[in-house]
């Protein structure tokens, strides 16, 4: 167990970041996967800027690694484009 105030702050802090991440990374996974399965190119083509926010959000606290993201914009891009 911590022996310092900084540190039982530490541990609660982290957890709470940790439990944010994991909900902004769930959404932005829902966000895909809602994504994917539209066949409409109308509404996929008004989603997918959202989607690309969220994607370029989670890289920017590092949620996820930029390269990830950059090949799921670069896939749902070319996904809606062929609709």
């Amino acid at each position: 167990m911590a022996n310092h105030k900084s540190a039982l702050k530490r541990i609660r802090r982290n957890e709470a970041v940790k439990l944010r991440n994991k909900v902004q990374h769930k959404a932005t996974r829902n966000a895909i996967k809602k994504l994917k399965d539209l066949s409409a190119k109308k509404e996929a083509k008004k989603l997918l800027p959202s989607v690309v926010s969220m994607l370029d959000k989670l890289v920017k606290n590092n949620i996820i690694h930029a390269n990830k993201a950059a090949n799921l914009k670069s896939k749902l891009t070319k996904q809606v484009s062929s609709l």
